[in-house]
């Protein structure tokens, strides 16, 4: 297996995109966005996991094999959350009471 040595511009550049994609989810945080606020803060929060998964973790330079383990990782992740959530959403919450 060959290892390829990533210049250190593309680290460089990696971590000033991140650095950037942090003062933005502290800029849209400011913003009224209302149920919008969480789409925007988990997409900036999905683009700097790819990120840091793709170059600091090398999995750009993996083999198809670990992508393909990575994939189904992830994959299985997504159907337990279904599951968790089709339960939490399914349930009948009981109002709370003044109880102080």
């Amino acid at each position: 297996m060959t290892h390829t040595i990533v210049p250190a511009k593309v680290y460089v550049g990696v971590w000033a995109v991140l650095i950037a994609l942090t003062f933005t989810t502290v800029a849209v945080s400011k913003l009224e966005l209302g149920e919008y606020n969480f789409i925007a803060a988990m997409t900036i929060a999905v683009a700097k996991a790819t990120l840091v998964v793709m170059f600091f973790m090398h999995l750009k330079q993996s083999s198809s094999m670990v992508r393909l383990f990575v994939v189904a990782g992830l994959f299985w992740l997504a159907i337990m959350f279904v599951f968790v959530l089709s339960d939490y959403l399914s349930r009948g919450w009981q109002p709370i009471g003044q109880w102080w």
